[in-house]
């Protein structure tokens, strides 16, 4: 594997669902980090991408209007699929990302109560105090709330509180893989498997996401990401190549966090063994 870096960012969150960052605070640290290519890809709504095109205008960065959306395979595995080059006015997409959306303030409530059950009070009061829309409140902004009060370590509140089988854990019925992948490419965006070392499946079970996700009409998968270890690339890479998915980067930048190597606005640059999904998106060649 490579490792040197590239001026891309194909996944990025700001406040618009649970990025700590502003549009503008979030594009211009990727300016400031060498960034030339800047998704925007918040969970479950395209509503920042009007701002994001006019701020990128102004900072000389090539946006990248995207979406992360939050899919139920299979009964109850959560997985995300990132839709990139969509088109935000397409009435479709925007109408059932909503839908998607108007179920996160309940939810919200459900893992406020079980984390008071297992002694944490206050926790949905605290999340949603840390959440711009309650329509994004996620189990991020839980987390951030666990580690701000010193209930969790840093980048461990998900695995102590918040993971299957975890105290404040609450299953979610989300979109379907076929209509996730449907409602981007029939926005015209390119559909890609989001950080698939995080779902610690095994090489079996990911070929079968994959082979249901390809039927659909799903292109790409993240080969780079900051869930991933050097092994989880490795692995990745090469069952991009044996699936002939493209291969896509991302930082999945929320917070500034001091342990995250990837950041706004630069990845790790891909193997020569994978076709890179840039080329489905105009990404100029010289930078990667």
């Amino acid at each position: 594997m490579y490792k040197t870096y590239i001026p891309i960012d194909l996944h990025c969150h700001s406040t618009y669902s649970d990025g700590s960052l502003t549009v503008e605070e979030v594009l211009t640290l990727a300016k400031q980090n060498g960034g030339i290519y800047q998704a925007l890809t918040d969970h479950d709504t395209v509503d920042g991408i009007n701002e994001a095109r006019s701020i990128a205008a102004k900072l000389d960065l090539n946006l990248i209007a995207g979406v992360e959306i939050s899919v139920t395979w299979h009964a109850n595995t959560l997985i995300h699929i990132v839709g990139l080059g969509v088109d935000e006015k397409n009435p479709q997409l925007s109408e059932q990302l909503q839908l998607l959306r108007s179920s996160r303030l309940t939810r919200g409530k459900r893992i406020g109560d079980n984390l008071a059950k297992a002694g944490i009070p206050g926790a949905f009061e605290g999340a949603l105090a840390l959440c711009k829309n309650p329509q994004a409140l996620s189990r991020t902004h839980f987390s951030q709330f666990l580690v701000n009060n010193g209930y969790a370590k840093p980048g461990k509140a998900f695995e102590k509180f918040l993971a299957p089988g975890k105290p404040g854990y609450t299953p979610q019925i989300w979109a379907s893989l076929k209509d996730a992948v449907s409602w981007i490419t029939q926005s015209g965006g390119v559909a890609v498997i989001a950080h698939p070392g995080r779902y610690k499946f095994t090489r079996t079970k990911l070929l079968k996401l994959i082979e249901e996700f390809k039927e659909y009409g799903g292109q790409g998968i993240e080969v780079i990401s900051s869930s991933h270890a050097p092994s989880d690339e490795e692995n990745i890479a090469q069952i991009c190549k044996r699936t002939g998915l493209f291969a896509s980067v991302g930082s999945d930048f929320h917070q500034e966090e001091s342990y995250r190597i990837i950041k706004p606005g630069k990845n790790r640059a891909l193997p020569n063994s994978v076709e890179p999904v840039f080329k489905l998106l105009g990404i100029d060649q010289q930078y990667y």
